[in-house]
């Protein structure tokens, strides 16, 4: 399938393993990667509190440029934080033509207009309701046979429920958890595994940040995961490369190595953790685990 990909920032800044993985992951996957390389920051929730029209200009832009890809059925990005922002944006601009509008007077200058019912999928969700969980679980290569996975969510992806299509039939707080079961490995469930990591208040509240991710990480290791995954690149910030400094705040050794999703999928689909950027990780996953041959299966 073609997607119109939106990468968002911090995957290609603090994060490029992410936007690497997701490259090398979508060949097997059959899916056609058009990157909007034109595109910009969805805002992150922080420039809406300032300005709310113009972080749903800057995204209404974005949503232009996806639906200029020719051919593309969806949008897709790799980052929960960006999934949230974004329909935050696109609930208001789809509630209101005259809003919508006058949005696109501004984007009228570089030939741009959003139109209402543009579908935007995060990586995660297009992996369950696009391809399909029997799909995936048949290409597995290298079982996650013995791997102990605790899913980590973060907050955008999971809340409020309405706005983000979560519901009897799309049980979207529940993907990560099914996705981890198809590919062989063994789901861990903690009790911050829905939780925020921390990371939006570092720059007001350090400490408190730290001691939220610090306490989700030690709860993952109390109930003895091998590693956790996250959709969302601000959330292994906070989680991975901020962990040094969490062990000091909470006073426990962590050393919880924490991979992109899009990494665990790769490693089930036959690539090797140096192909996938794991060795840029703060918390080294071969620091903890023998990814070679200790912990996965071999070919089904």
């Amino acid at each position: 399938m073609k997607v119109a990909y939106w990468p968002g920032c911090v995957s290609r800044g603090f994060t490029p393993e992410l936007h690497g993985s997701m490259a090398k992951v979508a060949p097997l996957l059959d899916i056609e990667l058009v990157e909007l390389d034109r595109a910009n920051c969805c805002g992150c929730g922080v420039i809406a509190e300032h300005n709310q029209e113009l972080a749903d200009t800057l995204n209404a832009r974005t949503f232009a440029l996806a639906q200029q890809v020719q051919g593309a059925e969806l949008m897709m990005n790799i980052c929960s934080t960006c999934q949230g922002a974004q329909s935050e944006c696109q609930e208001r601009l789809d509630a209101n033509a005259q809003y919508r509008a006058h949005v696109n007077e501004t984007l009228a200058g570089e030939g741009l207009s959003y139109e209402k019912g543009l579908t935007n999928k995060n990586f995660l969700w297009l992996l369950v309701e696009e391809i399909g969980l029997d799909k995936l679980r048949s290409m597995v290569k290298r079982p996650l046979t013995n791997l102990k996975v605790g899913p980590f969510y973060g907050c955008y992806i999971v809340r409020p429920r309405n706005r983000l299509g979560i519901d009897s039939e799309n049980q979207r707080d529940q993907y990560l958890e099914r996705l981890i079961d198809a590919l062989g490995g063994t789901v861990i469930e903690y009790a911050g595994m829905r939780k925020c990591c921390g990371f939006p208040i570092i720059t007001m509240n350090k400490e408190a940040s730290l001691k939220q991710a610090g306490m989700h990480l030690g709860d993952a290791l109390d109930a003895d995961a091998d590693c956790l995954v996250t959709p969302c690149p601000l959330c292994h910030l906070n989680l991975d490369m901020q962990q040094p400094l969490a062990e000091k705040v909470v006073g426990r050794e962590l050393q919880m190595p924490v991979l992109h999703l899009p990494q665990l999928v790769g490693l089930a689909l036959g690539l090797e953790p140096k192909e996938l950027g794991m060795s840029r990780h703060v918390v080294k996953p071969t620091s903890v685990i023998d990814w070679s041959s200790a912990v996965v299966g071999a070919a089904a």
